[in-house]
């Protein structure tokens, strides 16, 4: 790596670790109910809130309860998201007269919302109007970031409570961490964006001559709308020249700030933040990529502070940095390494790739913040790209593979990654007790037979969804029809898609036409699952770990903060996590960088 490199990574890493305390305490004060500035300032305004909605504050609810009000409330969404596509055309706030959006992408982008996926198979700014952008998928970026934080809360205090019948209220829950914590953050991050040039307006697009005629290709359509092939399988496309240029406008940086702040990912734009209105400097690159990791950091010490032992916290966190770093190391060194074919071939693509790998990458970025910024967004559950990963080195773009297949627990989404990097401490801990010959614990509460079983469920439906939708696609002729690229990287686009939408990341590999009723459906479909089917089983282990009474420390208990634990948590997130996908990942990435370094 370069020295620009390593000191990005560094700065990154510092200015991280010194926001979690903070941050971690107040959503700890905030979820706990303490008298903090927030809450009394806001005190009024929650109190009306439940007067409409119908919510007693102090009425607490058991794990089922709680887990079928996220399932009401994520049902809601998911129509509410899916009407308002539907008849876009006939409402206000549509000063393009964006046509209503048909009923196989609405679906899907309707459940990629509200799962806090924001996988994307349209381009925004030529599909959805102002409205539909603002109050369908800038609302859920809100309220879906939301229900991962309270799932997570309602784990930790599964963790803190003993001989309790109840893990809190779900709608107290999400008013207070929409409330106290994802609007001010937003609101300051929104502000920020536009004094560096992100957009905020509700303007008509408006049409600009360029200074000089572009041409380029675009693929020929047949008369369903489908990309035409040609006898190989290869694309077929026509040349077009233009002078002129629609600049799309729009409220972008309030979409922006909580699309990085709730780690969803989804762009106002097709360009998402590679496009210089939603991303306009280096500065708002490094800040977009620092609130990805913000909550999901802070949400670690908020776990120590709240289960009274901030050192577990940061046991949690330190495993999640050492994977991290490693894999960022990794994407960088792999791209910086560039394309071997142009060495010594060519001397002008020689001179391209002297400095690594610049294909689909931004140039006011490099590749050094293009690395950073792919393992970031998928190490959380957040979706947004500076660059196509489909343009990375085989092994390049497998560690955004890689980092949304550990489940997204390295940092992870907001909440989400967090309880998925508790379950896989409850993994661990039962891995040591089998070693020992001795029931495990953690946190003082026996892990038994009821928490192994849903943890079970918890870390092998994702691999379940990915590899079977993954298998159905490139075995079927409706799967195989949008797959641009024949081979081993065809097969690696597949498999991203499908797991970019089964662990609820949003990325894309592109050269995937996935905008088909088939990809919607097949997409939707392990959006829906990945998210609700962990979350259950979450809740479930919450519930059954409050009713436990909280056993006393004895010299047989594996201390959970120490190198030992961060080292065995590491070991079992990569064993556990990832092993369900090496034979997919051989048939993809790793055959192709062997294709490619034995010069094919």
């Amino acid at each position: 790596m370069t020295s620009h490199a390593w000191l990005l990574l560094g700065l990154f890493l510092l200015v991280l670790l010194a926001l979690v305390k903070p941050l971690g305490i107040y959503i700890a004060d905030v979820m706990e109910g303490r008298p903090t500035w927030a809450l009394r300032m806001g005190s009024s305004i929650e109190s009306v809130i439940y007067r409409l909605c119908g919510v007693r504050k102090d009425e607490e609810m058991g794990w089922l309860h709680y887990a079928l009000a996220i399932v009401l409330f994520n049902g809601l969404g998911v129509l509410a998201v899916y009407a308002l596509q539907r008849f876009q055309l006939w409402l206000p706030l549509n000063p393009q007269q964006m046509a209503n959006v048909s009923p196989d992408s609405a679906f899907n982008t309707a459940v990629s919302f509200v799962t806090n996926t924001n996988w994307q198979g349209y381009a925004g700014e030529s599909t959805m109007s102002y409205l539909t952008q603002m109050l369908a998928l800038t609302v859920q970026n809100f309220l879906s970031a939301a229900t991962g934080i309270v799932v997570v809360i309602a784990l930790i205090r599964g963790f803190a409570r003993h001989t309790a019948q109840s893990i809190g209220n779900a709608w107290v829950d999400l008013t207070r961490i929409t409330l106290y914590v994802l609007l001010p953050l937003a609101l300051v991050f929104a502000v920020f964006l536009v004094s560096q040039g992100v957009i905020q307006n509700f303007a008509a697009y408006q049409e600009v001559e360029t200074l000089d005629v572009t041409t380029y290709e675009q693929p020929k359509l047949d008369v369903a709308g489908q990309p035409l092939k040609d006898d190989q399988g290869n694309l077929v496309t026509e040349p077009v020249a233009t002078q002129t240029q629609t600049l799309a406008m729009g409220p972008v940086a309030s979409q922006e700030a909580i699309k990085m702040l709730g780690t969803n990912g989804g762009g106002f734009f097709n360009a998402n933040s590679a496009h210089p209105f939603e991303n306009p400097t280096p500065l708002t690159n490094f800040f977009q990529m620092l609130s990805i990791f913000l909550i999901p950091g802070a949400l670690c010490y908020t776990f120590g502070r709240m289960v009274g032992d901030t050192r577990q916290g940061w046991a949690v966190l330190a495993a999640m940095t050492v994977l991290f770093a490693v894999m960022a190391v990794a994407a960088i060194t792999f791209e910086q390494q560039g394309n071997p074919l142009f060495t010594g071939v060519d001397q002008a693509a020689n001179a391209t790739q002297a400095g690594g790998n610049m294909e689909g990458k931004e140039t006011r970025f490099g590749i050094a913040d293009s690395g950073l910024f792919a393992t970031i967004t998928t190490a959380a559950s957040c979706g947004a790209v500076i660059a196509m990963h489909d343009s990375f080195t085989p092994l390049g773009g497998m560690v955004p593979l890689v980092m949304m297949q550990l489940g997204e627990v390295v940092f992870g989404g907001v909440g989400s990654g967090l309880y998925g990097m508790l379950v896989f401490a409850i993994m661990a801990v039962f891995i040591a007790g089998l070693m020992i010959g001795r029931t495990p614990e953690y946190l003082g509460k026996k892990i038994e037979a009821y928490e192994m079983k849903m943890t079970s469920i918890a870390i092998l439906v994702t691999p379940l969804l990915v590899l079977a939708g993954t298998a159905i696609a490139v075995m079927t002729a409706s799967g195989q029809a949008g797959i641009f690229n024949p081979g081993a990287h065809g097969f690696s686009e597949v498999l991203y898609a499908f797991t970019s939408a089964g662990n609820n990341n949003g990325s894309a590999f592109a050269g995937l036409g996935a905008n088909t009723p088939f990809y919607n459906v097949m997409l939707a479909i392990a959006m829906w699952f990945g998210r609700l089917a962990v979350i259950v089983p979450v809740l479930a282990i919450a519930g059954s770990l409050a009713a436990k009474k909280r056993i006393a420390v004895t010299a047989g208990t594996l201390p959970t903060h120490g190198p030992l634990f961060v080292t065995l948590l590491i070991g079992t997130v990569l064993l556990v996590g990832l092993l369900n996908y090496v034979p997919a990942l051989a048939l993809g990435p790793v055959v192709e960088h062997l294709m490619l370094w034995s010069g094919h």
